[in-house]
């Protein structure tokens, strides 16, 4: 229950769906309360400093759950709908599904506009859900 948001300070256990993380080689694991946080720390580098991070292979893995099964997923496998109605406790963000016909089938039915895959989620992407563009 003291788990908190690296980026936002917020408790992960109020908004466990939205939960995401990234484990450091050295075994330490950095928490995020949404995917949204989670891209923003690894789009930032001058964030890294502070875990003594010099480099995205100093990451061993990057995980998020899945919206509708809550299972923990890999990210970089993961699926992305952005412009969906729901919205995370950091507000405007990514809702992620482990499968993409479970992405696109939440897109059509939540007004999401369109489906990346992790490589296809850009800096310029969060940034705008973040009302920075």
């Amino acid at each position: 229950k003291e788990t908190s948001c690296e980026i936002r300070k917020i408790k992960l256990y109020e908004n466990p769906s939205w939960a995401s993380k990234i484990d450091l080689k050295d075994g330490r694991s950095i928490f995020f309360c949404s995917p949204k946080s989670m891209f923003e720390f690894y789009y930032t580098e001058d964030k890294w400093s502070a875990f003594g991070i010099k480099s995205l292979s100093d990451f061993q893995d990057i995980l998020v759950t899945d919206y509708k099964t809550l299972k923990i997923i890999n990210a970089q496998k993961a699926f992305f709908v952005y412009g969906s109605t729901k919205t995370s406790p950091a507000g405007d963000d990514l809702v992620v599904f482990e499968s993409k016909t479970n992405a696109e089938e939440y897109a059509k039915n939540n007004n999401g506009k369109r489906v990346f895959s992790f490589f296809e989620v850009k800096n310029s992407l969060i940034r705008l859900l973040n009302g920075r563009i």
